[in-house]
């Protein structure tokens, strides 16, 4: 099973990811991690998203870590696109996966990224999807 793991939060612990994402991780055959841009509402609408992208690596290289301390490696990882879709749509595009694992970010200033988000991966791929949070 190839699982992409979209990254907008990161635990503090490996063992603060829930028990059915830990499955999917140590079950995978192949895991790809993708962890978009998400530059606050005002950064985004003045293109000023330099810092979130620098984020997004921080969060990146944390998820990639916990991924390998459950045990299983990962076959690839980038910083994704600040509109979570067209994040969605070249970490696909590249990975073909067949199981997508979101972990959202929580917190007021995400709520503007997360609308439609759901619904919008599930009927652009049409694979199975886990989501999560840790808030």
């Amino acid at each position: 099973m190839r699982v992409l793991i979209a990254a907008g939060d990161a635990a503090s612990r490996p063992e603060d990811v829930p028990p059915g994402v830990q499955l999917l991780i140590r079950e995978a055959d192949v895991v790809y991690v993708m962890s978009p841009a998400l530059p606050r509402r005002l950064h985004w609408l003045t293109s000023e998203t330099d810092d979130a992208r620098a984020e997004g690596e921080e969060r990146l290289g944390a998820v990639v870590d916990q991924i390998r301390r459950l045990g299983n490696e990962v076959a690839g990882a980038a910083v994704g696109s600040d509109d979570p879709l067209v994040a969605f749509d070249d970490a696909v595009a590249e990975f073909k996966p067949d199981h997508i694992v979101i972990a959202l970010r929580s917190g007021a200033e995400a709520a503007w990224q997360k609308s439609g988000l759901i619904d919008g991966v599930l009927k652009r791929f049409g694979v199975p999807i886990t989501v999560f949070d840790f808030g």
